[in-house]
């Protein structure tokens, strides 16, 4: 017999057989990716690069070399750069550094350094997050023209497309969408006026027979009972003038039917009002005609529908203004009295990217999203605008058509942080 395990489980044991080679999933993916780059002071991505004496990345050869880091203190990110032979300073006249980058998905971007009045060089251009790439630095200096390469990555990790889906990650592309403006309501659902029937005997006397209970459905015009007259001491039947459900049985066998006594309750229950309690200033925004999702608080179940009314009156206990929408019911699985929630949407704007909700991770100091290029999932810093309970507005950081992670994104967050790859540069 064959047994598959839990998609949760599958992607957790699979990212434990990685953790178990002597490098982590993610450095053997850097590794490789070093090995393609040739040029000069090529460095093993598992063994920490050389540094210089302000902190960053020294590329050397032979007497010459660079001293590469991403300056972030007082400055938005910035590569700057220091020039040294056999290992003293040089004036930023002796040389030149252009730094080039390769992000997933192809996108290149160059960085120019100019000379500083502090003794180093410094690019103008801002390198934005995640600082993830191929690095390729060309320098010269005294006019030896230099070329180094070497994989800097961060958040991001690959995934086997089987694995993935085992896994329950599912990709969608970032597009337009709109952000409703809703408002949060709770309320009950109550059967609508009209469409309930109190049956009364008509006649006093002893009920003989008693042929539905509550909970039954009955059709219009069949016995509910049957009651013996005082005065003519002759039965007849009490019938159902509607067609519905037997809410309420107030009646015993033998015992007295009083004259306008009601001994049965019938409602039709095909459709059900919801009364949804609005209070304070929400009232203002509150319209006929809005959709509302309306959800069970018992087990979630939820529905749509469209709000009818503004009651004019207060209810008077709760002191707060009474919509009301119609539920269809047909089923029957909706009942009243139970209590609800709705979301009541006044409004909706357009916005031209959106992610749903689950897409949003956090990861150091930002929100993220994370990206997936062929079998590698990448960490987005995002600047978002308005969300409602959906999804999210994205200002920056993501373009349209990026296949981004809508659902267990987490893992795909647990999976970076296992491989460690930092934010070193």
């Amino acid at each position: 017999m064959k047994t598959s395990l839990p998609a949760g489980l599958l992607l957790a044991l699979t990212l434990a057989l990685a953790a178990c080679d002597d490098r982590p999933a993610a450095e053997s993916a850097h590794s490789e990716a070093a090995g393609e780059h040739g040029g000069h002071g090529e460095h093993d991505e598992h063994d920490e690069p050389p540094k210089g004496e302000h902190g960053g990345r020294l590329l050397e050869e032979g007497a010459l070399s660079v001293e590469l880091a991403i300056a972030e203190k007082g400055t938005p990110p910035k590569y700057q750069a220091w020039l040294y032979r056999d290992g003293q300073p040089l004036p930023p006249s002796a040389g030149s550094v252009e730094v080039h980058l390769k992000r997933l998905g192809e996108r290149t971007e160059n960085h120019r350094l100019d000379a500083q009045a502090d003794g180093s060089l410094m690019a103008s251009s801002v390198v934005g997050e995640p600082h993830s790439f191929d690095v390729e630095v060309l320098a010269s200096i005294d006019g030896k023209a230099l070329r180094w390469a070497y994989p800097s990555y961060e958040g991001r990790t690959e995934i086997e497309r089987a694995v993935a889906e085992e896994a329950g990650i599912r990709v969608a592309p970032a597009g337009p969408g709109e952000i409703a403006d809703a408002h949060e309501v709770q309320g009950l659902l109550t059967p609508v006026d009209g469409k309930v029937a109190r049956v009364t005997a008509r006649f006093p006397g002893p009920i003989r027979r008693l042929a539905a209970n509550v909970g039954d459905r009955v059709r219009a015009g069949q016995t509910l009972a049957t009651v013996e007259s005082n005065l003519s001491l002759t039965d007849y039947s009490l019938t159902s003038p509607i067609s519905g459900v037997v809410l309420a049985r107030n009646a015993s066998l033998g015992t007295q039917a009083g004259e306008g006594a009601a001994l049965f309750e019938v409602a039709d229950l095909s459709t059900l009002w919801v009364d949804l309690h609005v209070f304070g200033a929400d009232v203002q925004y509150i319209r006929p005609g809005a959709a509302v999702e309306v959800t069970r608080l018992s087990d979630g179940a939820s529905a749509r529908t469209v709000l009818e009314r503004v009651l004019p009156g207060t209810a008077t206990a709760s002191q707060s203004t009474v919509a009301r929408a119609t539920l269809a019911n047909a089923d029957g699985l909706w009942r009243p009295g139970s209590a609800v929630k709705a979301r009541i949407v006044v409004d909706r704007q357009p916005a031209a990217l959106v992610v749903p909700l689950a897409a949003l991770q956090s990861f150091r100091d930002w929100e993220v999203v994370f990206v997936r290029i062929g079998d590698t999932y990448e960490v987005r810093p995002v600047e978002l605008g308005k969300r409602d309970a959906e999804r999210v507005q994205v200002l920056a950081g993501i373009e349209p058509g990026d296949q981004v992670v809508v659902e267990q994104s987490y893992l795909v967050k647990a999976d970076i942080e296992k491989s460690g790859a930092s934010h070193d540069h």
